[in-house]
């Protein structure tokens, strides 16, 4: 019997062999997205998605900055904006698809705080008088300035147990909801991660987020599904937006893990994402929340809306 010898594999060829391989890798990852973007053009869908963003994401960018650079990649709302912010976006004839939220100072076991911020909000009755009070000029200036949806938290457990939590916000939120239908205006609560970003928040299931819309019982109430948040926390995306996009109002997206670029550096795949949403029939808008990882920020957010295009 002949035995075949076979030839040592040295380490300069298995570099350059892993190099080639992780570059034909990339370049087929890069040509799925830009595949992906081709066949929604033909399918008659582009452009069914309307794109926003998260000012917090750019520190260093200007308001201004940042309108005048995002129209020209399809930009048309920077979000999570307040009333004093109002007036420049008007001037750029841009949008606010998610108005912020409002807060008073308070103080929770001898340390100030924000009442109305994600920790400090509608899961706890001492909060409700304040956050009435904070919230009714908030959804009037909203209304004012053409903008018809505003933000919410649920607060951090801190040991409230969930159904207690559940009853909680709902009883706060339905104060709301007669100037909320009145207006036209919705409130919509986020849906955050508990386990990387924000530690102990109560509205960290989509199951318990619906079984809230249920409760609070009116169409002004909804939430906002954070795609990054609840990937982390629960995945089966596309199953969950098909299942409840009756209760979400609007959407955001972030590159999971770290929250950057949602590009093909990170494991969730945007295009068919949003296909399920633009198939629920959401007319909506979509906003951009990841925190660019590289030197280049706006071009990030342009890769990241190309990527969204649908």
């Amino acid at each position: 019997m002949t035995i075949m010898k076979v030839p040592n594999l040295n380490r300069r060829r298995f570099v350059t062999g892993s190099a080639a391989t992780v570059a034909t890798v990339a370049a087929s990852l890069h040509q799925r997205y830009s595949l992906a973007e081709e066949a929604a053009q033909k399918s008659g869908v582009a452009g069914a998605v309307n794109h926003s963003a998260c000012k917090w994401c750019y520190p260093k960018v200007t308001l201004d900055e940042l309108c005048e650079a995002g129209k020209e990649f399809g930009l048309r709302s920077v979000e999570l904006l307040g009333p004093e912010d109002f007036a420049t976006i008007k001037k750029h004839g841009m949008h606010i698809a998610m108005v912020g939220f409002p807060s008073a100072p308070g103080t929770v076991d001898g340390k100030k705080v924000k009442i109305g911020s994600i920790g400090h909000a509608f899961n706890r009755l001492e909060n409700h008088d304040t956050l009435v009070e904070i919230y009714e000029p908030q959804l009037k200036a909203a209304k004012e300035a053409g903008y018809d949806n505003v933000i919410c938290f649920s607060g951090n457990r801190r040991g409230l147990d969930d159904e207690a939590g559940l009853e909680n916000c709902a009883k706060g939120l339905q104060r709301l909801m007669p100037l909320c239908e009145k207006l036209g205006v919705t409130m919509s609560m986020e849906l955050l991660n508990s386990k990387v970003n924000h530690k102990d928040y109560q509205c960290d299931y989509s199951d318990w987020g619906v079984a809230l819309c249920e409760k609070v019982g009116s169409e002004r109430f909804k939430l906002l599904y954070d795609i990054y948040h609840m990937q982390i926390m629960e995945g089966d995306v596309i199953a969950t937006i098909r299942k409840n996009h009756q209760y979400f109002s609007h959407y955001h997206t972030g590159g999971v893990p770290g929250r950057h670029e949602i590009d093909e550096t990170q494991e969730l795949y945007y295009p068919a994402i949003i296909r399920a949403i633009v198939d629920t029939g959401y007319k909506g808008w979509l906003g951009q929340e990841f925190q660019p990882a590289r030197e280049d920020k706006i071009a990030s957010l342009k890769q990241g809306i190309e990527i969204c295009t649908v």
